[in-house]
């Protein structure tokens, strides 16, 4: 089983994929254009985290608009959002969506994205070069949304 973690963005939304046994496979940002999510890109890409034979599960996770964030940018965000999960749905594996408190909560994790990334560098060195600087705070989320997946399915 491959387990698939998505932090949605609309220019900055991530992507990865651990195996069943919690190991690396890979990751990357979503493709997107002008702040527009490019959806045969994100098929692309998760077919090639996906193996057919082993099949797969989906954590998004659960976004709502931020405050004081205007209009124009909730909007953007939201419209991306919408962009992946239907993506993500499409593909017919399980889709869950899973809020930002409990991953942070599983992991130990408050509020500081820097915490994920240095969480990430520690469970997963195999992924450093996804998460090189400060800015990476999408792959590291996304790796830690796949492992809460992992454990929230097997325990």
């Amino acid at each position: 089983m491959i387990y698939i973690g998505i932090d949605p963005g609309a220019v900055s939304g991530a992507i990865a994929a651990i195996d069943h046994n919690g190991q690396f496979i890979d990751a990357c940002y979503i493709a997107h254009e002008n702040g527009r999510i490019l959806p045969l890109a994100l098929v692309d890409t998760l077919s090639t985290f996906i193996d057919p034979k082993e099949g797969g599960e989906i954590g998004m996770e659960a976004v709502h608009a931020m405050p004081n964030q205007g209009a124009s940018s909730t909007a953007k965000f939201m419209r991306a959002a919408g962009a992946i999960e239907a993506v993500a749905i499409l593909t017919r594996y399980p889709v869950t969506f899973i809020s930002p408190q409990s991953w942070k909560k599983h992991h130990g994790l408050g509020r500081d994205k820097y915490d994920s990334i240095l969480l990430a560098r520690e469970k997963w060195p195999e992924a450093g070069m996804h998460i090189r600087k400060k800015g990476d705070h999408n792959i590291a989320e996304a790796l830690l949304i796949a492992d809460f997946l992992r454990f929230k399915i097997n325990g």
